[in-house]
């Protein structure tokens, strides 16, 4: 028999309980993400199958051996079976006051060759009509794809350490302040501080970046990360409706509801240009009509004309082509809010960066030691021993530089201003500014290095000087150098440190300006005699930052950028564009893709608007039958569909 004690046996049900509870909620998330998939789907099949059984009908309707009447009864119902829908849908839009739209000229172009005894081409209108549509599914399909994955990243459940024991709960459930548990393989269910154990965390389904990150004690942890190593016990630090998994998925389903201005005019353009066309056409089937007696040919001819003016490549694959553009950023770690957003990345000229935290990573560290007649690791030692239990960022960074064992001190005296003054080894150790040092009288080599200089003196001899500051984020300057690149010349830095920082650290970025000195609203004077420049020459200003003192700077600026994993609240909020890492070169990333979301916008605009001009003068002069007419039609739809798709296939690391 075996015996378990307590703490085995809460275990053991614990992780019954998990597994049960994982296969419940796992199976509710999978069946929600395959329902989407299945919805978005399920009609696309139904088309399908219809173009198959109407075409069977139409390739027997229309062979030699089937006598009349039977051969108009099999087109007539090929027909009804692949255009009832949109005949239906027409009818319908009419009395919702939507009369001049693509069904509408479908049905009374279709309608019309039936009534001439034109029924291939009736049925082949509509076959290609509705082949259209099915290419246009599995476009949208295709862009839509990473966002029903983005459900099977939510997190599921959440292990709630309560006392001595763990409870599976949901993650709305959990309150700010209580800790969970997160297991090896486990998906982090909410945002958070760690505050026990070390891991490595998979955060590409939030940040598009595949290499793994390394969190321990104080560290943030992001929900929707996947937790890979070690077993991490995190303090959470916002409820589930505001955690990132949570926001991503807000975000990116929404983007869809700003509408770029190429988007709003296409749809202003269909709705004046297709009733323009309607006239037109019943002008062509009557004044030639009337002068010549021939009503059938001059019909026909309107007929081809409605079928022509049909604007589906316009009114589809504009939108789809923005769609695209914006799920192709969003793989890139790169949240847009709203294609009209993607769209004015293509006018920007300025780009103005907060320093701390967006350039920089907002951490201080040592970058340099200058020793005097003792070991580099000795001074280090020696600083360390002191500041041990200060909380000062300046004391982190020392501790965070000294690995080794420290030594022990019997008394420390702390002059606010100045440093600190200790017993160490009977030895009196002074270390602190220029002004500790001064006022003890001890002379010691000023240095002019840019940061925060840390004087230490032993016994009233100089020891030398360490000096901590906060260092570029390592794709920073890569950042500002793609940036000029692409043209963008005038990248500014705005900081609130003195001229001395700020300046060397925008000649070692390669700043065209730096703005020092600065407060919030100091902030928001510049970006507006910023956009004034930039707007005399019809251009727009971008700014990144990633603090809530950056929230007014974000709302003034044309394009508002969030450094959104490490960034504020507040800050995400107001931004137009979220970079869900911490890469700044991520700005040039998402202006890459707004230059070619916008190239192929154009492409199928011009290749749209010339195959039509082009078909409706040849049908008007009796040059292009219905067959022809088709594929200025669904042919040209289908083209400009696939041509938008192609933002789903290019790589854009490259």
């Amino acid at each position: 028999m075996l015996i378990y004690s307590n703490e085995h046996v809460n275990s053991f049900e614990e992780d019954n309980v998990m597994k049960l509870y994982n296969v419940q909620t796992d199976y509710k998330v999978k069946k929600k993400a395959k329902q989407i998939k299945s919805e978005m789907s399920s009609e696309t099949k139904l088309t399908i199958t219809r173009l198959f059984i109407a075409f069977i009908l139409l390739i027997v309707g229309s062979s030699s051996f089937v006598p009349e009447p039977f051969n108009i009864v099999l087109l007539v119902g090929a027909y009804l079976v692949i255009g009832a829908r949109i005949v239906w849908q027409a009818v319908k839009n009419i009395f919702h006051g939507e009369i001049f739209d693509e069904n509408f000229l479908m049905s009374i172009a279709t309608i019309g060759a039936i009534i001439l005894k034109q029924y291939p081409e009736a049925i082949a209108v509509m076959l290609f009509y509705e082949l259209g549509n099915v290419f246009e599914d599995i476009a949208v399909n295709k862009s839509k794809r990473s966002i029903s994955a983005l459900l099977e990243v939510k997190p599921a459940y959440a292990t709630l350490i309560s006392g001595h024991q763990n409870k599976v709960v949901e993650p709305s459930l959990v309150k700010i302040g209580e800790t969970i548990l997160v297991k090896p393989g486990e998906k982090i269910p909410l945002d958070g501080t760690v505050v026990l154990g070390s891991s490595a965390v998979d955060t590409s389904a939030l940040t598009g970046e595949s290499m793994p990150q390394s969190i321990k004690v104080g560290d943030t942890a992001l929900s929707g990360s996947i937790n890979q190593t070690g077993t991490l016990q995190i303090k959470v630090t916002k409820l589930y409706n505001d955690s990132t998994v949570a926001k991503i998925l807000d975000l990116v389903e929404n983007a869809s509801n700003k509408k770029a201005d190429t988007e709003k005019f296409i749809t202003k353009f269909a709705k004046i240009y297709t009733p323009i066309v309607v006239f037109l056409a019943v002008a062509l089937a009557i004044v030639p009509s009337l002068m010549t007696s021939d009503w059938n040919t001059w019909i026909y001819r309107a007929l081809i004309f409605l079928v022509i003016s049909c604007p589906c490549a316009l009114v589809i694959s504009v939108p789809l082509s923005f769609f695209g553009g914006i799920g192709a950023a969003s793989k890139q770690g790169i949240l847009v809010k709203g294609s009209n957003y993607l769209e004015a990345l293509n006018d920007v000229d300025t780009v103005a960066f907060d320093k701390t935290g967006t350039l920089t990573k907002g951490q201080f560290s040592v970058v340099q030691v200058n020793s005097v007649n003792i070991s580099e690791q000795k001074l280090l030692q020696i600083a360390a021993s002191v500041e041990k239990n200060s909380t000062h960022p300046i004391a982190k960074s020392i501790l965070q530089a000294y690995k080794g064992e420290l030594l022990t001190v019997t008394k420390a005296d702390e002059k606010a201003g100045h440093g600190l003054i200790a017993q160490v080894d009977g030895q009196v150790v002074v270390v602190g500014n220029a002004k500790a040092l001064k006022q003890n009288k001890i002379p010691f080599t000023e240095t002019d290095a840019v940061g925060t200089v840390v004087y230490v003196a032993v016994d009233n001899q100089f020891w030398g000087d360490i000096v901590i500051a906060d260092v570029p984020k390592n794709d920073a300057q890569k950042a500002i150098q793609l940036l000029n690149n692409r043209g963008i010349h005038k990248n500014v830095m705005l900081t609130g440190d003195n001229q001395t920082v700020g300046q060397a650290m925008a000649r070692k970025l390669k700043m065209s300006a730096v703005y020092t000195n600065l407060l919030p609203e100091n902030k928001v004077e510049i970006i507006n005699d910023l956009l004034k420049v930039s707007h005399q020459n019809n251009k727009k200003v971008a700014f990144v930052g990633d603090g809530i003192n950056d929230t007014p700077v974000l709302a003034t600026a044309d394009i508002g950028f969030a450094m959104g994993g490490l960034g504020s609240d507040a800050a995400v909020e107001a931004a137009d564009i979220v970079i869900m890492g911490d890469e700044p070169s991520k700005v040039s990333e998402a202006m890459k893709i707004a230059k070619k979301t916008r190239r192929i916008v154009v492409e199928n605009i011009s290749f749209a608007l010339i195959i039509k001009i082009l078909f409706l003068l040849l049908g008007a002069l009796g040059m292009v039958n219905m067959w022809q007419a088709v594929f200025a039609d669904v042919g040209v739809t289908i083209i400009a569909v696939l041509n938008a798709i192609r933002l789903q296939f290019i790589n854009f690391d490259n």
